[in-house]
């Protein structure tokens, strides 16, 4: 059967501008490209700037993650600064992420991914009516509750930050915030509140029940123990998606990278059992075994991508980001970069912090059905239940022992440092370089370069690509199984690539997801 050439634009419910190059063998996707569309340009506008202006202009790169790039830009001059993190400033830096990731959690399973459950590639499904009911957008009942929830659980940032998107409260040596006890028992407040939310219509049981769910069985009881299992939005997720056969769709590379979540304070309550220095751990998971991770074996190769090539890939702080004009013969087809780690691709994101916290149940449904959609998408509707306990312990320690929150420091005439963190989409990095008191190199690697990347030097695809080879398309008029895929990496083109216009290509066929 003769392949054809489908151009999917755009893919929408992602941040950001995105098609998707498939070539089909019948039904069946035999190969895949995902194209950045958008140069932006940020790592080249730092340039020449003083140390301290990557502070206010990195959170700008995402409107959704701006307080993960405000920490690992200030990460990377905390290491040329050489000056130790007070407790009291990890705490606060710890618990502004932690509140971000939450929105965001539940705000891509519900805005962004489960309507795709009451569109119309499912009006077959016996539980479609309900899916409208919860997750139909803007007037289902989960989507309204959704944003009203998680507008207030971000307001946390805002009280230890002073705003929210944006912010700029985290400096070398600390946070440049103090919050009093009255600050402190607000966040508990709406902590307290969001959780209550979560429990009860998310999970459908308290945080306590559901640790006890450590495996594909222990989920299959969880489910049909009671009524409020079932009916939460996670037991509906759950039916739905399995009826669905989600557990088939998108299984990508099975290699996992994460750098480590949550620096853990020196004094601190959740250090009891190993004096741990991450509370979720930074490695490498492959053919089920995990290894330290190594910042040295990062490189990006740009093959495939339009920027100029120095003939083989290199290290971030090697590495530059130097437009080469799209050319008709050139092959490449992305402005992302094909970040690779010891040479290979690796898949980050929940999925890969949870597997490589040894999650008992993530590993078990691992072991059982690979990757895929909805294992992506279970260990981001879940990890939520990971924080809490967390950052109420955070909360309850912060300016109790010797309210340090911030060590003086002497600003760097010239260094280099990197500052990478778990964003809530993945592994993020930034590697900076510091000349005559002035930025001389900026790079950055954001989650959706490492998932969204093109193929490299050697031909090997990017984790979306290889998810989305394989996969068979029912409806070609509602490719339900590619946005699926897709969206359970949740994209961030914005953050990715580095306007352009120009691409005249003709596809056969035009799908508008």
């Amino acid at each position: 059967m003769s392949s054809k050439e489908i151009q999917v634009i755009p893919l929408n419910r992602s941040e950001g501008d995105l098609e998707i190059h498939l070539e089909m063998d019948g039904d069946t996707v035999s190969e895949a490209r995902c194209v950045g569309t958008m140069y932006r340009g940020f790592e080249n506008l730092l340039k020449g700037r003083a140390p301290l202006d990557g502070l206010v202009i990195t959170p700008r790169i995402c409107g959704i993650c701006s307080t993960a790039h405000l920490k690992a830009a200030v990460k990377a001059l905390d290491m040329m600064a050489g000056v130790p993190v007070p407790d009291d400033a990890l705490r606060v830096r710890n618990l502004t992420l932690m509140a971000e990731q939450l929105q965001n959690d539940l705000r891509h399973t519900f805005l962004l991914f489960t309507p795709d459950f009451a569109g119309p590639a499912y009006r077959g499904h016996p539980l479609y009516t309900e899916a409208l009911k919860r997750f139909r957008p803007i007037r289902g009942r989960s989507v309204v509750e959704t944003v009203r929830q998680t507008k207030k659980i971000i307001e946390i940032i805002a009280i230890l930050g002073g705003q929210w998107p944006h912010s700029s409260f985290m400096v070398p040596g600390g946070v440049v915030s103090v919050p009093g006890q009255n600050d402190i028992s607000q966040c508990r407040s709406l902590l307290a509140n969001f959780r209550h939310w979560y429990e009860r219509r998310v999970l459908g049981c308290t945080l306590e029940r559901w640790s006890d769910v450590r495996t594909p069985r222990d989920l299959d009881h969880w489910l049909h123990e009671k009524p409020e299992h079932r009916e939460s939005d996670l037991g509906f997720f759950i039916r739905f998606s399995r009826e669905a056969r989600l557990q088939e769709l998108g299984k990508g590379h099975h290699r996992f990278i994460s750098y480590g979540a949550y620096e853990m304070p020196v004094i601190t309550a959740l250090n009891d059992a190993a004096g741990d220095s991450y509370l979720l751990p930074p490695g490498l998971f492959e053919n089920g075994r995990m290894s330290p991770f190594d910042q040295e074996k990062i490189t990006e190769d740009v093959t495939f991508s339009h920027f100029k090539s120095h003939g083989a890939p290199r290290h971030p702080f090697e590495e530059s980001t130097v437009i080469e004009a799209p050319t008709e013969n050139s092959g490449a087809y992305s402005w992302g970069k094909a970040p690779r780690y010891d040479g290979k691709p690796a898949e980050t994101g929940p999925l890969a912090e949870l597997v490589l916290a040894s999650d008992p149940l993530i590993k078990g449904l691992l072991e059982k059905d690979g990757a895929n959609v909805f294992l992506r998408q279970l260990a981001r509707l879940i990890r939520p239940a990971l924080l809490f306990p967390a950052m109420d312990c955070w909360l309850g320690e912060t300016g109790v022992n010797n309210e340090i929150f911030y060590i003086k420091n002497e600003p760097q005439e010239n260094g280099r440092g990197f500052g990478l963190v778990q964003a809530h989409r993945g592994a993020l990095g930034h590697w900076v370089t510091l000349e005559g008191g002035k930025i001389s190199r900026y790079q950055v690697i954001t989650p959706t370069t490492w998932n969204a990347s093109p193929r490299d030097g050697n031909g090997i695809r990017g984790p979306w690509e290889e998810a989305l080879v394989g996969t068979r398309i029912k409806n070609p008029e509602y490719p339900v199984e590619i946005e699926h895929t897709i969206r359970s990496f949740d994209p961030c083109m914005v953050c990715c690539v580095h306007a352009v216009t120009g691409f005249d290509e003709q596809p056969a066929l035009k799908i508008f997801c």
